[in-house]
């Protein structure tokens, strides 16, 4: 269960993620197909934006729109704006009535409780892709991994192959002897040993 995971050690270490991206780097290719590191930077930028929203129940259009990240949006601040919004997201997600009742996110209403195992979902998977992309090192909470991975192994039962589009890419098959971070990942369709060319 999610119920009332702490954010904020995926929320700390993504924010410093953010902030080593060179501006060079901003072009660059990531894990995510059709991203570049500054779209992948926008959308980090919305979804946390949003789910500090969706946490706090303030419903409006920014929760129903479903992400569509752009970097020509990032701005000149995204250094300082983004790990500002991933810190309140944390902050929000504290409270134990984030992770009650129903809320909404992507223009999809669902309970605050799954709302939470999507957040965690994509703090640790778009962590390790900014961290791929950008040449630096992730390490995942291991409470956090645990989450995220039970949520992309629910999402990659028999079945749920429609509710996977738009989430996550086809299933890469990565070996049990594999770290379980590398295993999530491949649930999660990315390749756990890819590079940027």
């Amino acid at each position: 269960m999610a119920a009332e995971s702490d954010l904020e050690p995926a929320t700390r270490q993504l924010a410093g993620l953010v902030r080593a991206v060179s501006d060079e780097q901003l072009a660059g290719p990531t894990p995510c197909r059709d991203y570049t590191v500054g779209d992948l930077l926008s959308h980090i930028d919305d979804l946390a934006m949003a789910f500090t929203l969706a946490a706090a129940k303030d419903f409006g259009d920014v929760l129903d729109r479903a992400p569509s990240p752009d970097a020509s949006r990032l701005g000149r601040d995204w250094r300082e704006r983004i790990p500002r919004r991933l810190d309140a997201l944390a902050q929000a997600w504290r409270r134990p009535a984030a992770w009650e009742g129903m809320t909404r996110a992507g223009g999809i209403d669902l309970p605050g409780e799954v709302a939470g195992q999507v957040v965690v979902d994509e703090l640790v998977l778009h962590g390790w892709d900014l961290a791929r992309a950008s040449g630096q090192p992730f390490d995942v909470d291991p409470e956090l991994l645990r989450v995220c991975g039970e949520f992309v192994a629910a999402m990659s039962a028999p079945g749920q192959e429609e509710s996977r589009q738009g989430l996550f890419g086809p299933v890469v098959e990565v070996g049990r002897d594999r770290p379980e971070l590398e295993r999530v990942l491949g649930m999660a369709g990315r390749d756990p040993d890819w590079r940027p060319a």
